[in-house]
């Protein structure tokens, strides 16, 4: 009996603080979605609870000629919001797509082969690229805007995607490396007496195997692109901004306009959301694939 009642009040434990954690994790998100539906005096009073403490009005995304009574009137602030949200989204898939592609390549080269230069090996090669992630990226401001201005590559989404890339590539060896560790190599062995070659074991029997760990491994990439601040203020004007600096330029005469900026960053949550959500089961394989060989 007291057995039983341990058993049961340990699960109230564990399920409370998920709970707990739960509610930690998602309030962020409910104040935001909440946030862009109030005016300025519920913003400001810190109304929580829609019906309850406030009328949800659709003021934040009126203001950005998102809401359902102007679909149908021309706005120059939607068309601003969805040019930068096109931006997001080419740049951020393209340098998700590139560093999966090279970094996928370099974490199996570092896993299956030995490489020696100088004094550094494999364990090193690898320990450089996660050094890279120490490095602030305001130390890379200058070198960045001297570089980008010395190739005519300011404001565009190619130095954009070039930046991304190099930023998250450290990220996609990691995961990459733990994923190839975690496949037995008696597998592609096997595939090499069977007659294949090198890069058709590699694609015909690792890469179905690691195919989880890649998927978490672009959403990651992609997460972090897409959420990037710094470069795209620093290496954009016009041509090629994003989301995070439209939200971060909601700015007025009387201040932040906070209806417009939860708006608009519900709005760049919400494709992130879906895509969490559609491949979490590949994510959640991808993310766990390397803890246990």
């Amino acid at each position: 009996m007291n057995a039983r009642l341990s058993q049961v009040a340990g699960r109230v434990l564990i399920y409370s603080a998920l709970l707990v954690w739960a509610f930690v994790c998602l309030f962020p998100i409910y104040w935001t979605l909440t946030t862009s539906f109030k005016k300025n005096k519920d913003v400001l009073l810190g109304n929580a609870v829609p019906w309850l403490d406030f009328t949800p009005d659709w003021v934040g995304w009126r203001s950005l000629g998102l809401s359902p009574d102007r679909f149908g009137v021309v706005s120059t602030v939607r068309d601003e919001f969805l040019f930068r949200f096109e931006n997001s989204v080419i740049v951020s898939l393209s340098s998700a797509g590139l560093a999966l592609l090279l970094g996928t390549l370099a974490a199996y080269g570092l896993v299956r082969f030995r490489y020696r230069f100088l004094f550094f090996r494999n364990e090193d090669i690898s320990f450089f690229f996660l050094s890279q992630l120490i490095l602030p990226p305001v130390v890379l401001a200058l070198p960045f805007l001297v570089l980008y201005k010395s190739l005519a590559m300011l404001d565009t989404k190619i130095g954009l995607i070039v930046v991304y890339t190099l930023m998250v590539l450290p990220i996609v060896i990691w995961i990459m490396r733990d994923q190839f560790n975690s496949i037995p190599v008696e597998l592609e062995e096997a595939a090499l007496v069977d007659g294949l070659s090198i890069w058709g074991a590699f694609f015909r029997i690792v890469m179905p195997i690691a195919l989880p760990g890649m998927v978490a491994a672009f959403i990651l990439a992609m997460v972090l692109c897409w959420n990037e601040y710094f470069f795209a203020a620093l290496l954009t004007s016009t041509d090629a901004k994003t989301i995070p600096v439209m939200v971060a330029s909601q700015t007025g005469s009387q201040g932040i306009n906070w209806w417009s900026m939860a708006a608009l960053a519900t709005a760049a949550i919400a494709p992130l959301a879906i895509i969490g959500i559609a491949l979490e089961r590949y994510l959640i394989m991808g993310m766990t694939a390397g803890s246990v060989k």
